[in-house]
């Protein structure tokens, strides 16, 4: 009898533990990391106040996502591609002005954004070209252009100040809401705008010949250029995407709050970016991450900075967490990196060995 029993417990163990293999497989370990970071996070601070499943505070929470994701999305096509872009914050402050001038100047809110999205191109090209064409180290060269595009930013902005905006069409796009009924605030556009860019970047990075090159380039440079891939244009496109999505979350940062900011709101978005890329589970050497990973990063990010503002930490308590998240973030995948590679390696001498 107790044998049956202790049969039948150990069957439903293994059963247990083999669907919990299955789920793991299916959503990705680093993945599966960071949903229960994410719950975790949320049932201590809902245990500290109140306020946490507020309507209105989950609507903060999408509306903070907002800038950051989208500059993430297009640092995690760079990331994987083993490259690097620092100057992303710069390239949003320079849309943001841009945005503003042509709105307040030429009356134009399409136009507005799409000349803040077009300089974002255009400035994601100049690193590409420094970068590809001159043969620049990608952190070297975007740190370049880091502070040189910030410099353009208040070069363009009259006397170097921010340039009010009070056309209510554009303060749509930063403080919009959709779906607005009864207590329910609402979702924000600025939040749909992120899962629209988020899901054509999920689409085009695992089901796109693009999306594939991107991941041969950074995981092997080497045999990518061998099987066709033509680099130099591939990282032109990649940096224009990157550029072009700094470009809208500079015009996102402007229709949110009202003005053309040549730095206050978009400095600091190029840390909270790469951090939120590396903590989806990409690798510094390129060749592995996703916009999954990266908005759950970007998600436990926002939840991070909205449960600490609610307790009332000081922000410069944020600012070290944040910093010391990528830290973790970096070294956890050098670590998974090496493992790897030590896996392969023994693979391949037990091979030999045959």
């Amino acid at each position: 009898m107790s044998l049956t029993k202790n049969s039948n417990n150990s069957l439903s163990a293994g059963k247990f533990f083999k669907n919990v293999g299955r789920v793991t497989n299916y959503i990705g370990a680093e993945n599966l990391s960071l949903i229960i970071a994410l719950i975790v996070m949320v049932v201590l601070i809902n245990s500290q106040t109140e306020y946490f499943f507020s309507g209105r505070n989950i609507f903060n929470i999408g509306q903070n996502m907002a800038v950051v994701g989208v500059i993430a999305v297009g640092m995690t096509f760079v990331i994987v591609s083993a490259g690097l872009d620092i100057s992303v914050g710069s390239i949003a402050g320079c849309a943001s002005v841009i945005c503003a001038l042509v709105v307040t100047q030429l009356g134009s809110v399409p136009g507005g954004v799409v000349l803040g999205i077009t300089i974002g191109v255009a400035l994601g090209m100049v690193n590409a070209t420094i970068i590809s064409i001159l043969r620049v180290n990608p952190v070297v060269a975007t740190l370049a252009t880091f502070s040189a595009f910030r410099g353009v930013a208040f070069l363009i902005a009259p006397g170097g100040r921010s340039i009010g905006v009070l056309d209510p069409s554009l303060g749509y796009l930063g403080s919009g809401r959709l779906l607005q009924f009864g207590d329910f605030p609402g979702i924000p556009v600025a939040f749909m705008i992120l899962v629209i860019v988020a899901v054509g970047a999920h689409f085009v990075m695992t089901s796109t010949v693009f999306g594939r090159s991107i991941y041969s380039m950074g995981g092997n440079p080497v045999a990518a250029r061998l099987a066709g891939i033509n680099l130099t244009k591939m990282r032109y496109a990649i940096y224009a995407i990157a550029g072009s999505l700094a470009g809208l979350a500079g015009v996102i940062v402007t229709a949110r709050t009202s003005s053309g900011q040549p730095a206050s709101g978009t400095q600091g978005l190029e840390l909270e970016a790469i951090t939120a890329v590396f903590l989806g589970g990409a690798l510094l050497a390129g060749g592995k991450g996703t916009i999954v990973g990266t908005m759950l990063a970007v998600l436990l990010l926002a939840t991070l900075s909205n449960g600490m503002n609610l307790l009332g930490i000081p922000t410069f308590y944020q600012l070290v967490a944040k910093g010391l998240l990528l830290v973790v973030a970096v070294a956890i995948g050098q670590w998974r990196m090496a493992r790897s590679e030590r896996i392969q390696a023994k693979v391949a001498a037990a091979g030999g060995d045959d």
